[in-house]
């Protein structure tokens, strides 16, 4: 098993592939029956998809990375937890053989949600990177020793599609905090990473080296659909075109930029079953290109 720095420094044939994997509402660990036989590099476990009470991540991470013998990344999110329970909470995930985290913010809970839920977020997010480094130094949040240091491979969020200038400023800010790797949230073209790429290095005067995975929605007609999809990915869904098409067309225009990873989220059907199938699909597709 290894770090995501390491799989990207050992992978000289890419792509590498990650795949979105929502932990259960229940306890059952053979929720992992969902996704086995998925030939991808890394399995993500989303922090509370929904904002429903869902296995922890910890727990569903490691339920994984032993019944399905591969890497795993756990998401943190610093708006459920305080400090001290935050950094507990990563002593445990060493203790289970986790070495990679992706640190999120967390969805903002609505009007509704606040009768009955409080927001913690104790750290902001690059804090919370800071806090985790600090800890691979064997320190913890209030300057104490700890017993031993951990070894965590830190990652954070990137969203091409939001203002490339504070976009690019915000990813050197989490690379200065420590974060070693980033995974994106979905596009559709390549034009948005080109873009960001380009205003990373105007900004900071060399280029973005750190790992990426560049975020890929596969769609279905009639799914779940959160966040904005282009009007002519929705048209190209509603005349019979498989969403599996429309993927493979967005990471071979992200392969051509130059981009040689991919996080791949499967559909979401209504009801909130995952088309793990559709993962398969794509991935077959990619590596069997990748082969040519």
């Amino acid at each position: 098993m290894a770090t995501v720095t390491e799989r990207f420094a050992q992978n000289t044939a890419p792509p590498l592939l990650c795949c979105d994997l929502s932990p259960p509402r229940s306890g059952n660990p053979r929720f992992t029956q969902s996704a086995a036989g998925l030939d991808v590099d890394f399995f993500s476990v989303a922090y509370s998809p929904g904002q429903s009470v869902r296995m922890d991540t910890v727990a569903a991470a490691a339920t994984l990375k032993w019944h399905l013998r591969k890497d795993v990344i756990c998401n943190i999110a610093t708006r459920d937890m305080n400090r001290l329970a935050v950094q507990m909470h990563l002593l445990g995930a060493q203790a289970l053989d986790l070495e990679n985290v992706l640190v999120v913010k967390g969805d903002d809970f609505n009007i509704h949600d606040r009768d009955t839920i409080e927001t913690v977020a104790d750290f902001r997010p690059t804090e919370l990177v800071t806090a985790i480094k600090q800890m691979n130094q064997g320190i913890d949040f209030r300057g104490k020793k700890l017993s031993a240091p951990t070894n965590f491979c830190v990652g954070t969020i990137m969203d091409p599609t939001r203002e490339v200038g504070r976009e690019a400023r915000l990813a050197a800010k989490k690379l200065a905090a420590g974060s070693d790797y980033f995974i994106t949230q979905s596009i559709y073209d390549a034009a948005p990473a080109r873009a960001l790429l380009q205003r990373f290095q105007e900004e900071t005067g060399a280029p973005l080296t750190a790992p990426v995975f560049w975020g890929i929605n596969i769609m279905v007609r009639d799914g779940v659909v959160f966040g904005e999809v282009p009007s002519w990915v929705q048209r190209d869904l509603a005349q019979g075109r498989s969403g599996v098409d429309l993927a493979l067309q967005t990471i071979h225009e992200l392969q051509n930029a130059g981009c040689r990873a991919f996080y791949l989220v499967p559909p979401i059907l209504k009801g909130g079953k995952r088309d793990y199938a559709a993962v398969q699909a794509v991935c077959e597709a990619v590596q069997a290109s990748a082969r040519r």
